[in-house]
């Protein structure tokens, strides 16, 4: 009579991540990482990658071309008066030197056709603490092609606020890298106010340093096509990440943010949190969340969030939450997204206290977004980015009266 073989199925020890490994390639080791172009397809919406985007409205970004080198970039403080170099150093250097092309590769293809546009890097070194933010100012004169490539380098031990903020009009692909340094304690802020009809497809990638603090915050509100993708890890434990995101999408926009964040180093801490609202038809944006826990990051403890409030019909919000655990001793992972328009009760109450309509809708739409601008923290800029939002929604309020 034939022997039956029990099949022994492994049990994985929460206290030896190596014991049993994950059984599928976590998508950071499916994902190409490369300076060379050809390792990655021409992209289509058949890709993961890009079936949220409109790769017809952007395929100049996905060939070879020679970057115009018109867009101004300057870089000084909040009153745009130059920095000390001893507190601030700027030089430009060529691709792949000192500091660039060290936090990561290329991405994807249109960050590997980014960086092969470009021929040299901004380099921003904070070497000491700063009381006042730094601003890197980017301007945009023309629509003619054209790449920049930009280093934010922050030395161990510093504190440091620094504000990217992009206007004018522009079809630019953006390179970004981040390194803090050990035991830092940075913000970064990039605001996007695009001229009608611009495009900007960026890239950021971001190394976060032993026991340090990074506060990493996108503000998108202007531009005919913007994407940004945001791939980060650790470079040490007990690291600390928060992605703050808020946009505003008008009609006929496509405003698309997507956020890798990758666990890689024992007991270090993300949140992201993304919110943004649309109006009017053929408004669509896009939030992909991504949030990977390797073998090797036990302790961890991570959380991701986006909220999309729909102003008028027509408007697309497309929202995905991803979370890949390859470790079972961790401190909380969760995710969670919505979609929805304006709180009925919420209105009703408002215009029940007198207060009409309209401002009402502006106030509903102010208090969801100014908790995030109160978490950025940055106070010079606050008030501005408030104010840009009421302007976005007077303009969405004139367009919703005039279509009745």
């Amino acid at each position: 009579m034939a022997t039956v073989q029990e099949i022994e199925i492994p049990v994985a020890d929460p206290n030896d991540p190596y014991k049993i490994p994950a059984a599928m390639p976590s998508s950071a080791d499916r994902a190409p990482r490369s300076f060379d172009m050809s390792a990655f397809a021409v992209p289509t919406r058949k890709q993961e990658d890009f079936r949220f985007t409109p790769v017809d409205r952007m395929s100049e970004f996905f060939v070879p071309f020679d970057a115009s080198g018109t867009t101004e970039i300057a870089v000084s403080d909040m009153s745009g008066k130059k920095l000390d170099a001893e507190d601030v150093e700027v030089v430009r250097e060529a691709m792949g030197e000192r500091y660039s092309g060290k936090v990561s590769k290329p991405n994807d293809r249109p960050s590997a056709v980014q960086w092969n546009a470009c021929s040299e890097a901004v380099i921003v070194h904070v070497k000491r603490s700063m009381t006042k933010p730094v601003l890197v100012k980017i301007t945009g004169t023309n629509m003619v092609m054209d790449a920049l490539h930009i280093v934010l380098h922050v030395d161990d031990d510093v504190h440091a606020n620094i504000v990217v903020q992009h206007s004018g009009s522009v079809n630019l692909a953006e390179g970004v890298e981040i390194n803090t340094g050990a035991r830092s304690v940075v913000s970064t802020t990039f605001i996007q106010e695009w001229d009608a009809g611009s495009k900007h497809v960026g890239n950021h990638r971001i190394r976060v340093g032993k026991e340090a603090s990074l506060r990493h915050a996108v503000v998108t509100l202007g531009g005919d096509v913007v994407r940004i993708r945001m791939d980060q890890d650790f470079g040490g434990d007990h690291g600390d990440l928060n992605m703050l995101g808020i946009y505003f999408v008008d009609p006929g926009e496509h405003i698309e943010h997507r956020t890798m964040v990758v666990h890689n180093e024992p007991d270090c801490r993300s949140r992201v949190v993304y919110k943004g609202a649309l109006s009017g038809k053929g408004a669509h944006s896009t939030w992909v969340g991504n949030a990977l826990i390797e073998p090797t990051a036990p302790g961890t403890d991570s959380y991701e969030l986006n909220r999309n409030l729909v102003l008028t019909p027509g408007a697309i919000a497309d929202s995905e939450p991803n979370l890949e655990i390859e470790n079972g001793n961790i401190v909380g992972a969760g995710h969670a997204s919505s979609v929805g328009r304006f709180d009925d009760e919420e209105l009703f109450y408002l215009q029940s206290r007198g207060i009409s309509e309209q401002e009402a809708r502006k106030l509903v739409v102010r208090g969801f977004f100014a908790e995030l601008i109160e978490e950025i923290g940055v106070e010079e800029i606050s008030g501005h980015l408030m104010d840009a939002i009421d302007r976005r929604l007077a303009r969405s309020e004139t367009s919703a009266t005039a279509r009745n």
